[in-house]
Protein backbone atom coordinates (compact mmCIF):
# COMPACT_ATOMS: atom_id res chain seq x y z
CA UNK A 1 0.00 0.00 0.00
CA UNK A 2 1.86 3.75 -1.08
CA UNK A 3 0.98 5.30 2.23
CA UNK A 4 0.98 3.05 5.19
CA UNK A 5 2.14 4.20 8.15
CA UNK A 6 1.78 7.75 6.61
CA UNK A 7 -1.07 10.55 8.67
CA UNK A 8 -2.75 12.68 6.61
CA UNK A 9 -4.85 15.30 7.57
CA UNK A 10 -7.93 16.13 5.35
CA UNK A 11 -10.15 19.37 5.26
CA UNK A 12 -13.39 19.45 4.45
CA UNK A 13 -13.37 15.24 4.86
CA UNK A 14 -17.48 14.61 5.29
CA UNK A 15 -18.09 14.77 1.82
CA UNK A 16 -17.55 14.65 -2.12
CA UNK A 17 -13.67 15.10 -2.77
CA UNK A 18 -12.82 15.05 0.83
CA UNK A 19 -14.61 12.07 1.91
CA UNK A 20 -13.55 10.09 -1.12
CA UNK A 21 -9.58 10.91 -0.17
CA UNK A 22 -10.31 9.53 3.00
CA UNK A 23 -11.52 6.84 1.98
CA UNK A 24 -9.13 6.03 -0.28
CA UNK A 25 -6.12 6.66 1.98
CA UNK A 26 -7.26 4.59 4.42
CA UNK A 27 -7.32 2.03 1.72
CA UNK A 28 -4.01 2.92 0.68
CA UNK A 29 -2.59 2.28 4.65
CA UNK A 30 -2.80 5.73 6.09
CA UNK A 31 -4.16 7.14 9.50
CA UNK A 32 -6.65 9.85 8.79
CA UNK A 33 -8.01 13.18 10.12
CA UNK A 34 -11.06 14.53 8.94
CA UNK A 35 -11.48 18.13 9.62
CA UNK A 36 -15.20 19.74 9.50
CA UNK A 37 -17.06 22.50 10.79
CA UNK A 38 -19.87 20.10 12.00
CA UNK A 39 -19.48 17.48 14.85
CA UNK A 40 -22.46 15.48 14.08
CA UNK A 41 -21.54 15.27 10.31
CA UNK A 42 -17.70 14.26 11.43
CA UNK A 43 -19.22 11.12 13.33
CA UNK A 44 -21.18 10.25 10.71
CA UNK A 45 -18.82 9.63 8.27
CA UNK A 46 -16.35 8.23 10.25
CA UNK A 47 -18.64 5.78 11.33
CA UNK A 48 -19.17 5.17 7.27
CA UNK A 49 -14.98 5.35 6.79
CA UNK A 50 -14.18 2.52 9.12
CA UNK A 51 -15.10 -0.19 6.33
CA UNK A 52 -11.84 0.92 4.27
CA UNK A 53 -9.60 1.37 7.80
CA UNK A 54 -9.56 0.96 11.43
CA UNK A 55 -7.21 3.87 11.73
CA UNK A 56 -9.84 6.96 11.04
CA UNK A 57 -10.66 10.47 13.75
CA UNK A 58 -12.28 13.45 13.37
CA UNK A 59 -11.61 17.10 14.75
CA UNK A 60 -14.55 20.14 14.32
CA UNK A 61 -12.23 23.24 13.25
CA UNK A 62 -12.88 26.02 10.86
CA UNK A 63 -10.05 26.62 8.60
CA UNK A 64 -10.25 30.22 9.08
CA UNK A 65 -9.55 30.32 13.07
CA UNK A 66 -6.15 29.81 13.80
CA UNK A 67 -6.48 28.73 17.02
CA UNK A 68 -9.25 26.24 16.11
CA UNK A 69 -6.71 24.52 13.56
CA UNK A 70 -3.86 24.67 15.83
CA UNK A 71 -6.14 22.46 18.23
CA UNK A 72 -6.63 20.20 15.58
CA UNK A 73 -3.19 20.15 14.79
CA UNK A 74 -2.27 19.10 18.05
CA UNK A 75 -5.15 16.59 18.18
CA UNK A 76 -3.37 14.65 15.03
CA UNK A 77 -0.20 14.68 17.27
CA UNK A 78 -1.59 12.93 20.26
CA UNK A 79 -3.91 10.60 18.25
CA UNK A 80 -1.06 9.39 15.68
CA UNK A 81 2.21 11.16 16.14
CA UNK A 82 2.88 13.14 13.01
CA UNK A 83 1.10 14.66 10.50
CA UNK A 84 3.30 13.31 6.77
CA UNK A 85 0.58 14.85 4.44
CA UNK A 86 -1.67 17.21 4.06
CA UNK A 87 -5.12 18.25 2.23
CA UNK A 88 -6.71 21.45 2.04
CA UNK A 89 -10.02 20.27 0.50
CA UNK A 90 -12.21 22.43 2.41
CA UNK A 91 -14.00 25.17 0.00
CA UNK A 92 -17.05 26.77 -0.81
CA UNK A 93 -18.54 28.72 -3.39
CA UNK A 94 -20.82 31.74 -3.64
CA UNK A 95 -21.24 32.78 -7.29
CA UNK A 96 -22.18 36.27 -8.87
CA UNK A 97 -20.76 38.26 -11.70
CA UNK A 98 -18.88 41.06 -10.61
CA UNK A 99 -21.48 44.14 -10.88
CA UNK A 100 -23.65 42.02 -8.37
CA UNK A 101 -20.78 40.60 -6.02
CA UNK A 102 -21.59 41.60 -2.82
CA UNK A 103 -18.47 42.04 -0.60
CA UNK A 104 -19.89 39.59 2.08
CA UNK A 105 -19.79 37.00 -0.63
CA UNK A 106 -15.95 38.38 -1.82
CA UNK A 107 -14.96 38.21 2.14
CA UNK A 108 -16.55 34.66 2.49
CA UNK A 109 -15.11 32.90 0.03
CA UNK A 110 -11.66 34.56 0.37
CA UNK A 111 -11.44 33.73 3.90
CA UNK A 112 -12.55 29.60 3.34
CA UNK A 113 -10.99 28.70 0.28
CA UNK A 114 -7.33 30.91 0.63
CA UNK A 115 -6.87 32.40 4.00
CA UNK A 116 -8.09 29.02 5.48
CA UNK A 117 -5.17 27.07 3.17
CA UNK A 118 -2.70 29.52 4.32
CA UNK A 119 -3.31 29.51 7.84
CA UNK A 120 -4.07 25.32 7.76
CA UNK A 121 -0.26 25.04 5.62
CA UNK A 122 1.04 27.53 8.20
CA UNK A 123 0.10 25.26 11.10
CA UNK A 124 1.11 21.64 9.57
CA UNK A 125 4.38 23.06 7.94
CA UNK A 126 5.53 23.80 11.72
CA UNK A 127 5.15 20.13 12.70
CA UNK A 128 6.62 19.22 9.23
CA UNK A 129 9.87 21.41 9.50
CA UNK A 130 10.65 19.55 12.62
CA UNK A 131 9.87 16.09 11.48
CA UNK A 132 12.19 17.29 8.02
CA UNK A 133 9.16 15.84 5.61
CA UNK A 134 6.12 15.94 4.94
CA UNK A 135 4.19 16.09 1.80
CA UNK A 136 1.36 19.52 1.77
CA UNK A 137 -1.02 19.00 -0.93
CA UNK A 138 -3.72 22.22 -2.45
CA UNK A 139 -7.00 21.66 -4.25
CA UNK A 140 -7.19 24.33 -7.01
CA UNK A 141 -9.71 24.11 -9.83
CA UNK A 142 -9.18 25.01 -13.27
CA UNK A 143 -10.82 27.76 -13.05
CA UNK A 144 -8.21 29.28 -11.07
CA UNK A 145 -6.16 28.61 -14.68
CA UNK A 146 -8.46 29.73 -16.99
CA UNK A 147 -10.94 31.92 -15.17
CA UNK A 148 -14.66 31.11 -14.95
CA UNK A 149 -18.10 33.71 -15.58
CA UNK A 150 -19.08 34.62 -12.36
CA UNK A 151 -16.71 33.69 -10.23
CA UNK A 152 -14.52 36.15 -9.25
CA UNK A 153 -14.08 34.98 -5.86
CA UNK A 154 -13.85 31.57 -6.34
CA UNK A 155 -11.31 32.22 -9.29
CA UNK A 156 -9.37 34.39 -7.24
CA UNK A 157 -8.57 32.18 -4.92
CA UNK A 158 -7.54 29.22 -6.56
CA UNK A 159 -5.45 31.47 -8.33
CA UNK A 160 -3.78 32.14 -5.04
CA UNK A 161 -3.48 28.74 -4.02
CA UNK A 162 -1.42 28.35 -7.84
CA UNK A 163 0.73 30.93 -6.57
CA UNK A 164 1.06 29.83 -3.15
CA UNK A 165 2.05 26.51 -4.13
CA UNK A 166 4.71 27.17 -5.97
CA UNK A 167 6.10 29.63 -3.18
CA UNK A 168 5.94 27.28 -0.64
CA UNK A 169 7.63 24.19 -2.95
CA UNK A 170 10.38 26.88 -2.93
CA UNK A 171 10.55 28.09 0.88
CA UNK A 172 9.59 24.45 2.05
CA UNK A 173 11.86 22.30 -0.01
CA UNK A 174 15.04 22.63 1.86
CA UNK A 175 13.31 20.84 4.85
CA UNK A 176 12.25 17.65 2.65
CA UNK A 177 8.65 19.10 1.89
CA UNK A 178 6.90 18.40 -1.18
CA UNK A 179 3.89 21.16 -1.55
CA UNK A 180 1.94 20.49 -5.34
CA UNK A 181 -2.02 21.03 -5.79
CA UNK A 182 -4.52 19.25 -7.94
CA UNK A 183 -7.11 21.02 -10.45
CA UNK A 184 -9.70 19.33 -10.95
CA UNK A 185 -12.45 20.22 -14.03
CA UNK A 186 -16.12 19.67 -13.40
CA UNK A 187 -16.63 16.48 -10.68
CA UNK A 188 -19.65 14.93 -9.72
CA UNK A 189 -19.94 16.18 -5.99
CA UNK A 190 -23.08 17.71 -4.45
CA UNK A 191 -21.34 21.14 -6.03
CA UNK A 192 -22.10 20.11 -9.42
CA UNK A 193 -25.33 18.03 -9.03
CA UNK A 194 -27.17 20.88 -7.80
CA UNK A 195 -26.47 22.76 -11.06
CA UNK A 196 -29.21 22.81 -14.04
CA UNK A 197 -28.88 19.57 -16.00
CA UNK A 198 -27.87 21.10 -19.40
CA UNK A 199 -25.45 23.24 -17.55
CA UNK A 200 -23.58 19.50 -16.68
CA UNK A 201 -24.49 18.17 -19.80
CA UNK A 202 -22.55 21.04 -21.88
CA UNK A 203 -19.58 20.44 -19.69
CA UNK A 204 -19.74 16.56 -20.13
CA UNK A 205 -19.80 17.42 -24.09
CA UNK A 206 -17.09 19.55 -23.63
CA UNK A 207 -14.77 16.58 -22.11
CA UNK A 208 -12.13 15.02 -24.19
CA UNK A 209 -13.29 12.17 -22.76
CA UNK A 210 -17.18 12.91 -22.85
CA UNK A 211 -17.22 12.33 -19.10
CA UNK A 212 -17.24 14.39 -15.67
CA UNK A 213 -15.02 13.38 -13.24
CA UNK A 214 -16.09 11.08 -9.86
CA UNK A 215 -14.56 12.34 -6.69
CA UNK A 216 -12.86 9.45 -6.21
CA UNK A 217 -10.56 10.50 -10.04
CA UNK A 218 -9.05 13.56 -7.61
CA UNK A 219 -8.49 11.08 -4.59
CA UNK A 220 -6.01 9.15 -6.76
CA UNK A 221 -4.26 11.49 -7.64
CA UNK A 222 -3.84 13.00 -4.04
CA UNK A 223 -2.88 9.56 -3.07
CA UNK A 224 -0.24 9.56 -6.14
CA UNK A 225 1.11 13.04 -5.03
CA UNK A 226 1.11 12.04 -1.10
CA UNK A 227 3.23 8.61 -2.09
CA UNK A 228 6.63 8.49 -2.25
CA UNK A 229 6.25 7.44 -6.09
CA UNK A 230 5.60 11.56 -6.95
CA UNK A 231 9.12 11.41 -4.69
CA UNK A 232 10.91 14.13 -6.67
CA UNK A 233 7.59 16.35 -7.95
CA UNK A 234 6.93 19.33 -6.26
CA UNK A 235 5.58 22.55 -7.01
CA UNK A 236 3.49 21.51 -10.06
CA UNK A 237 -0.21 22.05 -10.16
CA UNK A 238 -2.11 19.12 -11.91
CA UNK A 239 -4.83 19.39 -14.15
CA UNK A 240 -7.36 16.48 -13.44
CA UNK A 241 -10.27 17.48 -15.91
CA UNK A 242 -10.63 14.68 -18.63
CA UNK A 243 -8.87 17.35 -21.31
CA UNK A 244 -11.67 19.60 -20.65
CA UNK A 245 -9.57 22.53 -20.72
CA UNK A 246 -7.46 21.33 -24.48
Amino acid sequence: MKLTNKTAVITGGCKGIGYATAKTFLEEGAKVVIIDLKKEEIIKSIESLKQFGEHIEGFAADVTSKSSIMAAMDFTLNTFGSIDILINNAGIVADAQLLKMEEEQWDRVINVNLKGVFITTQAAALQMKKQKSGVILNASSVVGLYGNFGQSNYVAAKSGINGMTKTWARELGRYNIRVNAVAPGFVLTDMVKQMPEKVTSMMKEKSLLNEIGKPEDIANAYAFLASDEAAFITGTVLSVDGGLTL
